[in-house]
């Protein structure tokens, strides 16, 4: 029997088939090393894709990609910051070898297997990493942008010739701080590289406060006074005080201030004694006594509150007393109000005794402008927080309720001229006014009180007087301006 051939076409074929095989194995072998020797694809650095490109292409792409300028906006000015300029680096090693450990993770054989198997997946994305210099971003911020763009406040500068205030510009300054913040996610960001840097807008600056007196000053000089004026102002909020004395143009020495007849400003001193002795709510006569002597400026109420709550004697004396216990010693009543009462003493103290100067003080009654200020600061001071002076001269003796109720009477008395003519309408204002009107001639007008106000709350004591007459309507419109003139430096519209 003849052997048959082992040949056959369909074992060729098959080899044929086996070869091509064999050959595609070893091309995809190829292609798979080759792509397994870069990145995987699908490979993300940083935000940005590096996939199939080696070490040094996608270093180089990475560079490119954060090398772009940050932009940055002041207000309507636009400047550029080069990463370069705050030292910021890329931590290129330390991304590029944890994007190798995604590309050498898998065995190399399950590794083809998948690829073969298309079941390839995506690569962990790796995240930036970067340093920059705060120091130098501080740094740039400052000589660059701050220094060049920042805009200081302007102060409100009066207007010439009047009482009112031309308003300052407000400031603006770069909040470094929060620019660093975020500088920063924008030299991190591939997206968002534009930062519109955030300011610090400052209001205008009050003028100082000694400017207050060169206007006050000017007001006098408008107004042709050729009296003596006494003026006092204390801010409530800062202590500071501005203290004036003028006659027909000269300026004056203040220390010991001018002596003026208190005429019905002596009835603070009076209520602050009478408060001493009683009671709010304790004596319905003695509480409609003072409310008629302070909020409708009665003199036989002023005698009567004396004689019932302070002495039946020596009233008038024991106000002075607690004015000295005060450190007050300008300030005194030396006998009561109703006509032919008798001076129970003749008080000589600094202020009158001046020989540069006279307003022919009273000898009835006397204070200066800083005295009776720093008392309604004793008032203000007792109301608000049940501290001060008046507390402390008189323990257990004054409280804050009756410091409150104090107020509440000055600010009742009610008055459409002098310092009231000076503030807006609604204005709470603590206040006791006089005049001295000798048969029909007044000589001296006065006004001292507490202003509340929107821009802060402060204390105002103006004195006028005149050797031969005042005429009402000028001098109470003097002291309206005076006191408009004040009130418009604490409220000065922004």
């Amino acid at each position: 029997m003849r052997r048959q051939s082992v040949f056959s076409p369909l074992r060729l074929v098959s080899a044929l088939l086996l070869l091509a095989t064999l050959i595609l194995a070893a091309l995809q072998l190829v292609r798979y090393s080759r792509l397994r020797a870069n990145l995987p694809q699908g490979m993300v650095i940083a935000g940005v894709p590096v996939g199939g490109l080696d070490r040094q292409q996608a270093a180089q792409r990475l560079l490119e990609a954060y090398s772009t300028p940050v932009e940055l906006l002041y207000n309507q000015a636009v400047m550029q910051l080069s990463p370069s300029v705050v030292d910021f680096q890329l931590d290129m090693d330390a991304m590029l070898s944890a994007a190798d450990q995604q590309r050498i993770l898998p065995q190399f054989w399950q590794g083809f297997w998948d690829y073969l198997w298309g079941r390839e997946t995506l690569p962990a994305s790796i995240p930036l990493r970067a340093t920059y210099s705060e120091q130098r971003l501080r740094v740039f911020l400052k000589d660059e942008i701050a220094r060049r763009y920042d805009q200081p406040p302007t102060a409100a500068r009066p207007i010439p010739g009047s009482v009112e205030f031309q308003p300052g510009q407000q400031g603006m300054v770069l909040n470094i701080d929060e620019s660093v913040v975020l500088i920063d996610s924008a030299l991190k960001s591939l997206t968002q590289r534009r930062v519109s840097l955030p300011l610090i807008r400052t209001p205008p600056l009050r003028p100082a406060f000694q400017n207050l007196q060169v206007l006050l000053q000017q007001t006098l000089q408008i107004a042709n006074f050729d009296g003596v004026a006494g003026i006092y102002l204390l801010d409530l909020q800062t202590g500071q005080e501005l203290h004036l004395a003028y006659r027909a143009g000269e300026e004056l020495a203040v220390q010991p201030d001018i002596a003026f007849t208190a005429s019905s400003t002596i009835k603070i001193p009076i209520m602050v004694s009478a408060y001493r002795r009683m009671s709010i709510g304790e004596d319905s006569e003695a509480d409609k006594l003072m409310s008629d002597m302070i909020e409708k400026s009665g003199n036989e109420a002023a005698d009567w509150l004396m004689d019932r709550v302070i002495d039946p004697d020596r009233a008038p004396l024991v106000v002075t007393e607690d004015m000295q216990a005060l450190g007050l010693e300008n300030t005194f009543l030396a006998g009561y109000f109703s006509l032919g009462s008798p001076l129970l003493a003749r008080i000589q103290t600094a202020s009158n005794q001046r020989a540069d100067v006279t307003t022919n003080p009273d000898p009835y009654n006397q204070t200066t402008p800083v005295e009776i200020g720093m008392l309604l600061e004793d008032i203000y001071q007792c109301a608000q927080d049940g501290g001060g002076a008046l507390i402390a001269a008189f323990p257990g003796q004054i409280t804050q309720d009756e410091c409150l109720q104090m107020v509440t009477h000055l600010i009742n008395n009610r008055l459409p001229s002098l310092l009231t003519a000076g503030v807006p309408e609604g204005t709470p204002i603590a206040h006791k006014h006089g005049w001295v009107s000798d048969n029909g001639i007044i000589t001296t007008i006065c006004d001292a009180g507490i202003i509340y106000s929107p821009g802060g709350n402060y204390v105002l004591a103006v004195y006028l007087y005149h050797p031969v007459q005042l005429v009402w309507d000028p001098a109470s419109a003097l002291i309206a301006r005076l006191s408009q003139a004040v009130y418009n430096y604490y409220n000065i519209p922004q």
